[in-house]
C-alpha cells in the first residue's frame, strides 16, 4: 500500500514538474519585438477604478496563449474581494468561445501602473500601463523585455485616425507595425 502511494505521489510529482518546465520553456521561447534599448516606462498613476471594465484587444504581439484564430478578443478587469484584480480574457472564435481567468496584484510602489498578472499560479508576468488617454479610452500595455505588447481600447472598433495615432505610439516605443496581429473584431454571418 505504501509503495502504491509512492508511486502516484512520484507520477504526480514528475507531472507538475514536466508541465513547469514546458510552461517555463514556453515563456523563454517568446522572441523579443521591441526595437529599442530605451528603458520601458510607465504612466505616473492609474485610477483602478476608472481602469476597471472591458477592454477590446485592437492590436497585440504574437504570443504562445493566444489562438491566431481568435477574431474577438476581450479583457475584463474587476475588483476581487481582496484588493486584487480578476482578469477573464475571452478569445471570441467564430464558433467557439475559449476563457481564462487570472488575477493580478498591483506592483507596490508604482502608483497603479505596474501589474504581476497570473493565469497560471504561481507564476506571473509582468503588465505595464505605458500609455493611456486621459478618459481611459485606449490603452497601450507592455513590459521589461519586449517579448509582449497589446493595445487596447473601450470600442472594438476604432476610428482610422486614432487607430493611426495609437500605431504612431507603439512605434516610438520600439514596436513595428509589421509585427502586430490584428484581430478582426467582428464574427462573419
Amino acid at each position: 500500500m505504501k509503495f502504491a502511494q509512492l508511486n502516484r505521489y512520484s507520477l504526480g510529482r514528475a507531472i507538475l514538474v514536466s508541465l513547469c518546465t514546458l510552461l517555463l520553456a514556453a515563456c523563454a521561447s517568446q522572441p523579443v519585438y521591441r526595437q529599442s534599448t530605451a528603458p520601458l516606462k510607465t504612466v505616473a498613476s492609474v485610477d483602478l477604478q476608472k481602469y476597471l471594465g472591458t477592454w477590446y484587444e485592437i492590436y497585440r504581439l504574437p504570443n504562445w496563449f493566444e489562438d491566431q484564430d481568435c477574431l474577438i478578443v476581450t479583457a475584463n478587469y474587476s475588483l476581487r474581494d481582496d484588493g486584487h484584480i480578476q482578469v477573464i480574457n475571452r478569445c471570441q472564435k467564430q464558433h467557439s468561445l475559449k476563457q481564462a481567468k487570472g488575477i493580478a496584484k498591483v506592483v507596490p510602489g508604482s502608483q497603479n501602473a505596474q501589474l504581476r498578472v497570473s493565469f497560471f499560479r504561481p507564476f506571473y508576468g509582468d503588465y505595464w500601463i505605458i500609455d493611456l488617454a486621459p478618459d481611459y479610452s485606449w490603452v497601450l500595455i507592455g513590459e521589461p523585455s519586449g517579448k509582449f505588447f497589446w493595445i487596447l481600447a473601450r470600442q472594438a472598433q476604432l476610428p482610422q485616425a486614432l487607430e493611426n495615432d495609437l500605431l504612431a505610439r507603439a512605434a516610438a516605443l520600439g514596436y513595428q507595425k509589421k509585427d502586430l496581429i490584428k484581430p478582426a473584431n467582428r464574427i462573419s454571418p
